[in-house]
């Protein structure tokens, strides 16, 4: 049976107002740039990101998560520090993450480090989420591989009091076909972990169930768009991209503050679960807490009401079906449309001249607006929308028509797809084949103009350099051949005349794999002359069809000068 999150429970004997004063000190104390009013509300100062958009576009689902806030005191930490910058502490049992739950956050942030410098992600953040997402993978409860034991889920996002998310993944990930519902310790929705989804412990797949890829995953979400986390609008941006409640934002700073100040490692399965959960509320919709407590149940829980017992007077109509939601743009759309039929080329290192389009239509072929198209690259290679990004989110126009990012090729070569898909819905996508060609150069010029001569069994004094460009602009990256040819009309490589040495030392007279500098710059090696003289000719060629030849002259040796002691020829006799 799938592993389900705790019930939250009612704090009945709290007074209002000391709950509030508790919430209020809790602001102050853990919760950077909180406030708190005297009902103990909670809101972050400054602006902040828009925290109303559309749940598809997050991590999770805007799905259900944790809201215990940390201990009041803060932990103590010990004198040694962890050099990713945490401190051990010991004592606070809150401060305790699960072993292998710690280990996964420490190695994702680690990684990080490396492929998004820029990104600045604490650890920290990411036990931050875990703790509000599944309370660290339900206290650590994970096998000695990082899986989770059990799945953790997420209600069905039918749309009863939730996003109305049907299913993107056939129930491949969260067992069920209908609707889709949050996956894992770190809550994936299906369609998100389809594109976010990554391998961070190496057995060659992606598993939303285990921690060190669902951290990863993380990491890599938090740090898209080239968002520094250092920077506080930044974080707060990535935060509620996870999960878009400004509760969520406030809760899981309240966490990322509170782990900062020390943390200890705990053995896994016996970390704190918390209990309350934003989806069950003590407080009834539209009014405030009851006066009097709820009943008690065995061991402290809330006691479920008893049912009404028929003739007691009590109102006996079974309770009408909750409405059913009303349709959006996205449920009506029937199909998917290519818009244009752009030619996607491009050289390496470049942007794509073209930009992909799709239209969402009705079934009597009426564009749809207001849709969310996602566009995602698919295959082996380094092209990316730009800001970095593999999967781009655009919403449709009042045409249907949504226009992705503008590609950029990077330096790998080759033949990749970009699918656009509808977010929310499981009707077929369209795909768009794209290429990346190698660098190329349309033009070659000398860069110095002295005359390359050299005597016979001698070596030239100057190296031939030349300069590449493309369309006027520097040409960098581009692969280059020289030969020394036999003529204009025979380009076969010569066999006399100038020469280049290889490693060894022995003459070659066709050099391959040379490649222009960053100033599109291209140095050849140093020039020999055998005892052949005569006019030969150098031939340069790059990727793109540039051409150029250089003209090479090898001079006789000069006779040697009379040797002063050398007696002089007698004159003929006349």
């Amino acid at each position: 049976m799938a592993a389900q999150f705790g019930r939250r429970l009612r704090k009945g004997a709290m007074n209002t107002t000391v709950a509030a004063v508790a919430v209020a000190a809790l602001a102050a104390s853990q919760g950077p740039g909180l406030v708190t009013d005297d009902s103990g509300r909670q809101s972050t100062t400054g602006t902040q990101p828009s925290a109303d958009g559309p749940a598809e576009d997050s991590a999770t689902g805007n799905s259900p998560y944790y809201t215990d806030l940390p201990p009041l005191e803060s932990p103590t930490p010990s004198t040694s520090a962890d050099p990713a910058g945490a401190t051990d502490v010991s004592g606070d049992s809150a401060a305790g993450i699960p072993a292998t739950v710690l280990d996964a956050y420490k190695q994702a942030a680690a990684e990080l480090r490396s492929a998004k410098p820029g990104c600045n992600l604490p650890w920290q953040l990411l036990a931050a989420i875990g703790k509000v997402e599944s309370g660290q993978a339900r206290g650590g409860k994970v096998d000695a591989n990082g899986t989770t034991i059990g799945r953790i889920l997420g209600p069905q996002l039918n749309g009863n009091g939730f996003a109305n998310i049907s299913d993107t993944d056939n129930g491949a990930y969260d067992g069920d076909a209908r609707y889709d519902r949050a996956v894992g310790p770190m809550q994936f929705i299906p369609s998100t972990w389809a594109w976010a989804g990554r391998d961070g412990n190496g057995d060659g797949r992606k598993d939303p169930n285990n921690v060190y890829d669902a951290a990863l995953a993380a990491g890599h979400y938090l740090c898209r768009f080239g968002w520094d986390l250092s920077d506080r609008n930044d974080l707060d941006r990535a935060i509620l991209s996870y999960n878009n409640s400004t509760e969520y934002l406030n809760t899981v700073l309240s966490w990322l503050d509170y782990y900062r100040k020390g943390t200890h490692e705990v053995p896994d399965g016996t970390g704190d679960l918390p209990d309350n959960r934003s989806d069950n509320r003590d407080d009834p919709p539209g009014g405030t807490s009851p006066s009097t407590p709820p009943a008690q149940g065995p061991g402290g829980g809330t006691k479920p009401p008893e049912p009404e017992k028929p003739g007691s007077g009590g109102n006996t109509t079974p309770p009408s079906k909750p409405p059913a939601p009303p349709q959006t743009p996205t449920d009506t759309v029937d199909h998917l449309e290519r818009a244009g039929s752009a030619e996607l080329t491009a050289m390496a290192g470049e942007a794509f001249g073209e930009r992909i389009s799709a239209r969402a239509e009705t079934e009597a072929g009426k564009g749809v607006g207001k849709v969310r198209i996602r566009f995602t690259i698919v295959g082996v290679t380094d092209t990316t929308f730009n800001g970095g990004e593999k999967v781009a989110t655009i919403v449709t126009g009042t045409s249907g028509v949504a226009v992705a990012p503008a590609l950029q090729a990077g330096d790998a070569t080759g033949d990749f797809t970009v699918r656009a898909t509808v977010v929310g819905r499981t009707i077929p996508g369209v795909a768009y084949s794209a290429s990346v060609t190698p660098r190329a150069a349309d033009s070659l010029a000398r860069t110095g103009d002295a005359a390359l001569t050299c005597p016979a069994g001698g070596e030239f004094e100057n190296q031939v350099q030349v300069k590449a460009t493309y369309k006027g602009a520097v040409a960098d990256g581009v692969a280059a051949t020289a030969t020394l040819i036999k003529s204009a009309d025979d380009p076969t490589a010569n066999d006399k005349g100038p020469y280049f040495k290889d490693a060894d030392g022995k003459a070659v007279r066709t050099l391959t794999d040379l490649k222009t500098d960053a100033e599109g710059l291209l140095t050849l090696p140093k020039l020999y002359a055998d005892d052949t003289a005569g006019t030969y000719l150098l031939r340069l060629t790059t990727t793109g069809g540039a051409v150029l030849t250089v003209e090479l002259t090898v001079t006789e040796p000069a006779s040697p000068s009379p040797s002063p002691d050398t007696p002089a020829s007698p004159s003929p006799s006349a």
